[in-house]
């Protein structure tokens, strides 16, 4: 039992690094910044977002105004739009995967009014998995114990680490569907050009031949 504790907590920590993620970037205003998020399938993804104007008489950036907003997309792995929604200047939002793989997320001004040659600094978070869920919100309205709330985020945990488990065997039989395909690609290849050269000295012996028949060499 203790070393299956262990082995958890090993595989926590090991996905851990992988479900936070904390930046900010600049954009101008025909600029559209795209994040690529490994994700699993069934998972919730929330972002958390800031938009600060830069001020050039100061030389930082200031709070922007509740004009500024921004617009949210993200496509699934099949670069279908499973969201694409206007939101403001500062806030939230989410979307849950329903395929395995690699989701982009783009993130643009919705409006090129307030720039006047001015750059306007995002402030993302991403989290992912059981990161993402609000557990005080949780508790309150399904009323739980400390106890129950701790035992709600220690199975969140582990059906995360099993969606991961299961995302990292989905990645491993792709690579590996793709890398027999290149070795026939490449066996097949070589079979061509084994055939070709094979006529080719077929063709020179035939010529050769007929050459040294004509000179009346043979």
């Amino acid at each position: 039992m203790c070393e299956s504790r262990q082995i958890l907590l090993l595989l926590y920590a090991t996905f851990l690094p992988l479900s936070i993620h904390g930046l900010y970037f600049h954009i101008t205003e025909v600029e559209r910044k795209c994040f690529i998020e490994e994700i699993p399938d069934e998972t919730l993804v929330v972002g958390n977002y800031k938009c600060q104007l830069y001020d050039p008489k100061t030389g930082g950036y200031m709070p922007s105004s509740p004009g500024i907003g921004m617009h949210v997309e993200v496509k699934d792995p099949d670069d279908k739009v499973i969201m694409s929604k206007v939101y403001s200047s500062e806030g939230r939002f989410s979307f849950t995967s329903n395929d395995p793989g690699e989701h982009v997320i783009c993130l643009y001004s919705n409006t090129t009014k307030w720039f006047s040659g001015s750059q306007l600094r995002v402030h993302l978070d991403l989290q992912v998995g059981e990161h993402a869920i609000d557990y005080g919100n949780v508790a309150q309205k399904e009323k739980l114990t400390e106890l129950q709330l701790r035992v709600r985020q220690l199975l969140d945990q582990v059906e995360q680490i099993t969606k991961e488990q299961n995302y990292q065997r989905y990645r491993e039989e792709r690579f590996r569907t793709t890398s027999e395909s290149t070795s026939q690609r490449v066996l097949w290849w070589s079979i061509f050009q084994t055939i070709i050269l094979i006529l080719m000295g077929l063709w020179q012996m035939r010529h050769l031949k007929s050459f040294f028949e004509a000179k009346k060499l043979v």
